[in-house]
């Protein structure tokens, strides 16, 4: 019988995925990244995120409500479905398992990689899928990259915050 090689951490190809290199510690970039409620500062194209539950540590089943710009208006609920401290924060939609957020952070010596994954199903089919390509989709893609650059600006900003204020 032969077995499918597919990995279930392998990502769609309806998926984006777009990575940075940082010039600070992975543990700061993660730190960055688990906060959730800054998100809308570095992720445009979610316009608000909280944590259902305030006072409780970002974890494993931890619920993330979401408002963003794709696939709607209306606010969405996740669930922190992975989470390894340090290193990886996945959240996967609590009414659709296609929608998925998945934030990565290896540590490369001194420097650091962000890997940012966004999962969205599209609908109406196969006409769908290429209005979906040629609008939303692209305007995401072009949103994930600009969020990558800035997320590794606040990175290395709190890194080294006086060295911006020092003259040459």
């Amino acid at each position: 019988m032969a077995l499918s090689s597919v990995s279930v951490d392998r990502p769609s190809p309806r998926a984006l995925h777009r990575s940075q290199d940082i010039a600070s510690p992975a543990r700061t970039a993660f730190d960055l990244a688990c906060e959730v409620e800054k998100w809308p500062v570095w992720l445009s194209f979610i316009r608000s995120a909280r944590r259902a539950d305030p006072n409780a540590p970002l974890g494993l089943g931890s619920e993330v409500a979401l408002r963003s710009n794709v696939p709607g208006d209306d606010e969405q609920l996740f669930e922190v479905d992975r989470f390894i401290p340090g290193h990886q924060l996945s959240l996967v939609g609590a009414f659709s398992v296609r929608r998925r957020i998945d934030i990565r952070v290896e540590q490369k010596s001194e420097r650091s990689r962000l890997v940012v994954r966004v999962d969205y199903p599209t609908y109406g089919g196969f006409l769908g899928k290429i209005i979906d390509r040629l609008t939303r989709r692209r305007k995401l893609d072009a949103a994930l990259t600009d969020a990558l650059i800035h997320f590794k600006g606040l990175c290395e900003y709190d890194r080294e915050p006086d060295a911006l204020l020092v003259d040459f």
